[in-house]
C-alpha cells in the first residue's frame, strides 16, 4: 500500500492495542498504540513501512500519526478504558513545530477528561540529528504536564545512555528478542542486568518487550522488570481486554519463578555456610607461623582442591599480602607477583569487607567472569581476623556439577 492509498483511505486506519502487563498487579497496566489499515477482505496491514519511507513528505506522516493518536484516545474515552497509553513519535517529526501540535492534540482530549499523566511518549530519537538540547527542553516541558517519557530500544542503542544525564526518562524499554534463540548469552544478560541497576539508580521503570517464550518472561521478572509485553502474553488487537485476563496465569508463573529462584538462593547460602565451617575448622588445624600466609593457603588449597582453583589473602584496604596460590594441571603453584596489588577498585570489595567485619562470617559472590581466564566463577570470602581476609575462587567445574550454584 503506497502513501496515497494510506492518505486517501484514512478512515480505514484503525488503532490496534498491544497490552502491557504489570509485575506488581499481575494485570494489564496499559496499551501500546499502533495503527493498521483495514482492507476490504478484513485483513489489516501495518504502517511501519509508511513511516520509515524517506520519500513520503513529513506532513503526511504527521497527519497519519495524529489520526492514529486521536482514534486511540477517542476509544479510551468512549469505552472508559483505564491505564497507561503508550504512544510513539519520531523525534525529528515532533520537532518540526517544537512539539506544539502534538501537545495541542493531547490537550483536546484532556479537556474531555483524559488525564495526560496516562500518556507514555516513546521517542525514536537515537537517529535524531537535530538540536538535541532543544529536544531535551521539549521533553522536560512535556513532563510538566504529567506526560511520561520512555526511551526505546535501550539495549540495542547503547549510545543513548549518555543522554540520560540530560533528562530523566520514566521508562526504559528493553527488547528481549536476543534471548529467544540465545538464552545462554551471558554477556548479553550481564548487559541487561546493568541496565536494571541503571534504571533503579535513575528512578526509571523497566519495560521488557518482545517476550515470546517463558524463559524471557522469567528473565524479565528476575531482572527487575516492572512492565512486560510480548506475544507470549497477548498479541495486539483492535479491542480492549479484561484487565485481569492473565492474573491467575501470571500468579502461577511467578510462583514457579519464586520457587526456582529460592532454590538457587538457598543453594548459595548453604554452600557459603558449609565453606565457612570448613574454612574455620581447617584454620584451627593448620599449624603455621604467624605471617606465613602462603603456607596457610597451600594447606587450605589442598583441602579445597575439588572446589577451588585460586586462593589469596588481602588486608582491609584491599592490598594483597600473600602470593596467588593457583591450581594448574592438577597441581598447586605459588605466584608471588601479586603481592602488594590492590583490589579495592573491584565492585563491592569494600562493601563485602565491611559486611564480613560486622557479621564475622564468610560471603559467597554471585556468578561473574574471571578477568584472567574469562570463565564464570564465584568467590568465597572469609574474615581471618587481624584485618585480613581470605579469598577463594571456586572453579566452574565444581559449580557446574552442583547445577544450582551456576547462578
Amino acid at each position: 500500500m503506497d502513501a496515497m492509498d494510506v492518505l486517501s483511505n484514512k478512515e480505514q486506519i484503525i488503532p490496534y492495542f498491544k497490552p502491557v502487563f504489570s509485575a506488581d498487579g499481575h494485570r494489564i497496566a496499559g496499551y501500546e498504540v499502533w495503527g493498521r489499515v483495514e482492507e476490504a477482505d478484513g485483513t489489516t496491514v501495518g504502517l511501519t513501512s509508511f513511516f520509515e519511507d524517506n520519500e513520503i513528505p513529513d506532513e503526511y506522516k504527521v497527519e497519519i500519526a495524529d489520526h492514529i493518536t486521536s482514534s486511540a484516545l477517542q476509544r479510551f474515552l468512549e469505552e472508559k478504558e483505564e491505564g497507561l497509553v503508550f504512544l510513539h513519535r519520531d523525534a525529528r517529526l515532533l520537532m518540526l513545530d517544537h512539539g506544539e501540535s502534538f501537545l495541542q492534540l493531547l490537550q483536546q482530549y484532556e479537556e474531555r477528561g483524559f488525564s495526560l499523566d496516562r500518556i507514555v511518549l516513546g521517542l525514536s530519537e537515537y537517529a535524531y540529528t537535530g538540536d538535541f538540547e532543544q529536544l531535551v527542553h521539549l521533553l522536560v516541558y512535556y513532563k510538566t504536564y504529567g506526560i511520561k517519557i520512555s526511551m526505546n530500544n535501550i539495549a540495542e542503542n547503547g549510545g543513548q545512555l549518555e543522554k540520560l544525564s540530560f533528562f530523566s526518562p520514566d521508562i526504559l524499554r528493553v527488547n528481549l528478542y536476543q534471548l529467544r534463540n540465545d538464552a545462554g548469552n551471558k554477556v548479553y544478560k550481564d548487559i541487561l542486568y546493568s541496565l536494571s541497576v541503571l534504571a533503579r539508580k535513575i528512578g526509571a521503570s523497566l519495560l521488557y518487550e518482545g517476550i515470546e517464550i517463558n524463559y524471557q518472561l522469567q528473565f524479565a521478572w528476575l531482572s527487575g522488570g516492572r512492565f512486560y509485553q510480548g506475544d507470549y502474553l497477548h498479541k495486539e488487537s483492535s479491542t480492549f481486554l479484561d484487565q485481569d485476563i492473565l492474573k491467575s496465569k501470571l500468579k502461577q508463573k511467578y510462583g514457579d519463578f519464586i520457587r526456582y529462584e529460592t532454590k538457587h538462593l538457598n543453594a548459595g547460602y548453604d554452600l557459603a555456610d558449609l565453606l565457612h565451617k570448613e574454612t574455620g575448622s581447617e584454620l584451627l588445624r593448620i599449624k603455621k607461623e604467624e605471617g606465613d600466609f602462603d603456607g596457610i593457603l597451600l594447606e587450605l588449597a589442598t583441602y579445597f582442591s575439588d572446589k577451588a582453583f585460586r586462593l589469596y589473602i588481602c588486608n582491609e584496604e584491599g592490598f594483597q599480602v600473600s602470593s596467588n596460590i593457583v591450581k594448574g594441571h592438577g597441581t598447586w603453584a605459588t605466584d608471588p607477583a601479586y603481592i602488594g596489588k590492590n583490589w579495592s577498585w573491584r565492585p563491592y570489595f569494600l562493601e563485602n569487607i565491611i559486611r564480613m567485619r560486622m557479621d564475622k562470617k564468610g560471603l559467597l559472590s554471585d556468578m561473574y567472569s574471571d578477568i584472567d581466564s574469562g570463565e564464570s566463577i564465584r568467590t568465597f570470602s572469609f574474615p581471618l581476623g587481624n584485618e585480613l581476609y581470605l579469598f577463594m575462587d571456586l572453579s566452574y567445574e565444581f559449580l557446574f556439577e552442583e547445577d544450582s550454584l551456576l547462578y
